[in-house]
């Protein structure tokens, strides 16, 4: 039996360009950069990571670790006073999404308790992680496939003609 072999990614990432923040609220101005980032989707109405990433820059202020159980009564208290559906609250949703932000280097967890990454800015801390390890190994292959295209349909080499039958 012939085998096949599957295109798996060793990692992703997503970016968008928004418009420059201007007189959002703090909420929205989180939606934004998650959905900058790749952590919502456009158009998505399940939206908790938003409300996650929001308690966790509040703890930050504190420099308090939160567990997943408090991150969530933040959450569905934020959604109730935003008249916002509460679906995605569950703990096992709240669990999933840490671990996205964990992915992207935004969050730490040390004995299930969870804090933006060394309680900095969220601007350094994707500067200095999600970037170096994330974006710019990304980038560093893209451009060996560019160079390798261009070396496989390079206009000096001899090309075989394409038979079109």
């Amino acid at each position: 039996m012939k085998t096949v072999s599957r295109d798996i990614p060793l990692s992703e990432i997503t970016l968008r360009r928004y418009e420059k923040p201007s007189t959002l609220d703090r909420r929205e101005l989180v939606k934004k950069l998650c959905l900058s980032i790749g952590l919502l989707q456009p158009g998505d109405s399940r939206d908790i990571i938003v409300d996650i990433l929001c308690a966790l820059l509040e703890a930050r202020k504190r420099k308090r670790w939160l567990k997943a159980e408090e991150i969530g009564a933040y959450a569905i208290k934020l959604r109730a006073k935003k008249k916002l559906s509460s679906s995605g609250c569950a703990l096992s949703n709240i669990r999933r999404q840490l671990l996205r932000l964990r992915t992207m280097c935004l969050v730490d967890k040390l004995k299930n308790r969870y804090r933006i990454l060394e309680f900095s800015t969220v601007s350094s801390a994707f500067s200095e992680k999600a970037k170096a390890y994330l974006i710019e190994p990304a980038l560093s292959r893209i451009n060996e496939y560019l160079s390798a295209v261009d070396s496989a349909y390079s206009l000096t080499r001899k090309t075989k003609t394409l038979n079109t039958n």
